[in-house]
């Protein structure tokens, strides 16, 4: 009897029990394909941004690698400033009228401010010295060129130095002397290659207020004529002077001249023994510094 009771159960009531709705499936479906585009949308968007974002910053390095490389490029396409090309006043020191040009390498006279008194170009490179090289600087005191590689020197390029008072050639390549200006009180060449033919014979002759004379250290053969009466200190040091006379610094025919405003001669390092010319001193104060026997 049981059996029979559930078996017609099965067959009248089952049938009766309808399946979920096809929509509800398909929106079951529908929200699960949704959700599955909806992520990958998302992944793909993000994997986008990212992609973009990576470009983004592959240009900008890239932008910034070429800047910099254009950059490079400029800078070693520029060829490097020689400093003897800046002004003056850059390359060298200006204070007051004195200019300072000394340890540069330069190898000419740089152009000068107007006003320039005082010039001191020590132990640089240059090898000449022009007529031009001065032409408008009439207010110049003071000049020193020691520790050049000066062969050359223009005549008449310290012609206009009126107001010259003191000018340095020392450690030099100098061959002969310039013409020196009239207000000249102390000149030195000392240590460079002068012989006794390339002083003139009135070289000193009107340089009457020069008072320091230093040719040491050179190849002169004899003692330059015609020294000035106002001559102080004379350093005639360790060149090839042989011989002197009577009248080098006295006068032969004036036995009572003194010769009042020297006070010293340096010619140690001289083959000449300086004994055998006795009467060449009689008119000093003081005897020559050297060799007497």
């Amino acid at each position: 009897m049981k059996t029979l009771q559930t078996t017609f159960f099965l067959f009248v009531f089952v049938p009766l029990v309808n399946p979920a709705p096809p929509i509800q499936q398909e929106s079951l479906q529908f929200y699960e394909y949704d959700t599955d585009v909806t992520m990958e949308s998302l992944m793909q968007q993000d994997y986008e941004m990212q992609s973009k974002d990576i470009r983004k910053d592959g240009t900008n390095v890239s932008l910034d690698t070429s800047l910099r490389l254009q950059g490079d490029d400029s800078e070693l396409d520029v060829p490097p400033t020689k400093d003897t090309n800046l002004p003056t006043c850059l390359l060298c020191v200006c204070l007051s009228g004195s200019v300072y040009c000394e340890e540069i390498d330069i190898e000419a006279v740089p152009p000068l401010p107007k006003e320039t008194a005082y010039l001191y170009a020590r132990f640089n490179k240059i090898k000449r010295i022009a007529v031009s090289d001065f032409a408008d600087i009439t207010t110049l005191r003071r000049i020193d060129f020691s520790g050049n590689r000066i062969e050359e020197i223009e005549d008449g390029a310290f012609s206009k130095l009126l107001l010259l008072e003191e000018l340095s050639l020392a450690e030099n390549r100098l061959l002969k002397l310039p013409v020196l200006p009239p207000k000249l009180t102390t000149f030195n060449a000392n240590q460079n290659r002068i012989k006794s033919r390339g002083i003139k014979a009135n070289a000193f002759k009107k340089l009457t207020n020069l008072a320091y004379l230093y040719l040491g250290h050179n190849a002169l053969e004899s003692v330059p004529l015609n020294l000035p009466e106002s001559l102080r200190i004379l350093h005639l040091q360790y060149n090839n002077i042989t011989t002197i006379t009577d009248d080098t610094f006295c006068k032969s025919n004036n036995t009572r001249y003194i010769r009042t405003s020297m006070d010293e001669i340096r010619m140690e390092g001289n083959p000449v023994v300086l004994a055998k010319h006795v009467n060449a001193f009689s008119c000093l104060r003081t005897l020559p510094v050297g060799t007497y026997y």
